[in-house]
């Protein structure tokens, strides 16, 4: 698939196509995430998906016969693993742990913040550009996560799991952008494959780090890896850790950072849709208002 991204890299907004594309994949990724949360710790979870990803894009490497050592600055390993720590190991674990208080939809909300975050980092560390409707459309999806943090649109969800849920899922994308920031310059120069195993083995390290130095550790890693709970997460992880993040990389590879991310953020649309089908979400006027102002802001963030 990796060749196959690279064979395109003249094709028109192949960036932006990517990036759409990992927008649907993730979106179906999350409803998998959701169903699996209800048996295994986000630690776990997050842990199992990396390990996924790692066997994935060792494989791809292999067969393709691309280095696994790239001759890179031992700054590129730092800085690529840092990446990892921070919008892997970090930023997945409090998305996770996000998801299950909040559910698919509202989760997905919260996670358009991410291109907030994205754009003021790019714009102060990678000089990027920042328009007025790039702005507005920020403020637009601000205003979604304060629609969905009022109690009264979300009155079947308690006090604390709300806040904490907003609260986790907004950190979760402050760390996510940190991490894309960092690697974005070596992502230009650098294999994709190569880029994105040494990311994810820094998240992985980081993960068993937290996993090991944690008390319930026998009980996370049991969940995580009983066969039993493998029904959503195998495809789940699959879909999100690899393929969904191929193509994202690739997106961000291929397409500026701030409309790249934009981009890969209208997978809200397709969560909110999934999640109503088969997770039978609550479809609610708070839903909609803050789904309306943040796909607009979305869109708006990518001009």
């Amino acid at each position: 698939m990796t060749s196959l991204i690279e064979s395109l890299k003249d094709f028109p907004y192949l960036g932006e196509t990517l990036a759409l594309t990992s927008a649907f994949i993730w979106a179906a990724a999350v409803i998998l995430f959701r169903i699996s949360g209800r048996k295994v710790n986000p630690l776990g979870l997050n842990f199992f998906k990396g390990i996924v990803s790692i066997l994935f894009f060792a494989g791809m490497i292999l067969i393709i016969n691309q280095p696994v050592l790239f001759k890179a600055p031992w700054q590129s390993y730092i800085l690529l693993a840092l990446s990892g720590i921070i919008g892997i190991g970090i930023s997945e674990t409090l998305f996770f742990a996000s998801l299950n208080r909040l559910g698919a939809s509202l989760s997905a909300v919260v996670s358009c913040t991410y291109s907030p975050f994205v754009i003021v980092l790019s714009v102060a560390f990678i000089q990027e550009q920042m328009t007025l409707l790039q702005l507005f459309g920020v403020l637009l999806i601000t205003s979604a996560v304060l629609t969905i943090s009022q109690k009264k649109h979300e009155s079947h969800i308690p006090r604390k799991d709300l806040i904490s849920g907003i609260t986790m899922g907004t950190a979760s994308m402050l760390t996510l952008a940190v991490g894309i920031v960092i690697m974005k310059p070596i992502l230009n120069k650098s294999p994709l494959l190569w880029t994105t195993l040494v990311r994810l083995l820094g998240g992985v390290l980081f993960l068993s780090i937290l996993i090991y130095l944690n008390p319930r550790r026998r009980e996370i890693l049991a969940a995580a890896f009983s066969p039993k709970n493998w029904g959503p997460m195998v495809p789940g992880s699959f879909l999100g850790g690899c393929i969904a993040l191929l193509v994202w990389m690739g997106g961000m590879k291929y397409a500026q950072a701030s409309q790249a991310s934009a981009l890969s953020e209208l997978n809200i649309i397709f969560i909110f849709i999934l999640g109503a089908v088969f997770l039978k979400e609550r479809v609610t006027k708070g839903r909609i208002i803050a789904l309306f102002l943040a796909v607009v802001g979305a869109i708006l963030v990518t001009i």
